[in-house]
């Protein structure tokens, strides 16, 4: 489980392709703490951890994670949004993120809104009605409120932190996004039959 609290931008430092794909990441993390085997969100997918080094982790992606995420665009260079697992006791500063990315939204407008960034994002039919108006929402592993929504079209507000700590700041319209629904918003439709 994550927090959807971004703790670092790593790059990405190679990929190898073969059965899965391999990626690894520099990052700023201890990673002398990291065991094998241990989950980081990676622009929101839950990976697991197969190698360390002085300052790099790496993953393997199956096709799978591939097909449902953003990972297969990334190329050696790319920013990624990292987040370690959270801990007992850790401060839950977001809201509750499984790491189980459901699909790709995609960044339809960006406009100015004081200091902040006002982003708009479709997705497909299928989840507009897990979105709510001040509901929340994960898009590259980010802790977002929704500001309104419109059918499968929803906006978010990047107050300037968020812009500067996370990779959101720099996306354009046209871009693939990484999209987690709530989790509650998943059980209540379920229980309501509406899924």
């Amino acid at each position: 489980m994550f927090t959807g609290i971004i703790t670092d931008i790593g790059t990405v430092r190679k990929i190898e392709k073969r059965g899965d794909t391999r990626f690894e990441f520099t990052t700023g993390f201890d990673t002398s703490k990291i065991v094998l085997g241990a989950s980081i969100s990676c622009n929101g997918a839950c990976m697991t951890v197969i190698e360390t080094g002085a300052d790099w982790f790496a993953i393997e992606a199956s096709a799978e994670s591939l097909s449902k995420t953003t990972m297969g665009d990334l190329g050696v260079g790319s920013r990624v949004n990292l987040e370690q697992a959270t801990r007992v006791g850790d401060e839950l500063g977001g809201h509750i993120v499984s790491g189980h990315v459901d699909g790709v939204a995609v960044l339809t407008k960006r406009l100015p809104e004081g200091d902040s960034l006002r982003l708009t994002f479709e997705v497909s039919e299928v989840f507009a009605k897990y979105i709510a108006s001040k509901g929340s929402v994960t898009l590259e592993g980010v802790s977002l409120t929704v500001n309104e929504v419109d059918g499968n079209t929803f906006g978010i507000n990047l107050i300037p932190h968020t812009q500067t700590h996370t990779t959101l700041g720099s996306k354009q319209p046209g871009d693939r996004i990484n999209f987690e629904i709530d989790m509650l918003a998943r059980y209540v439709a379920r229980m309501l039959g509406k899924d």
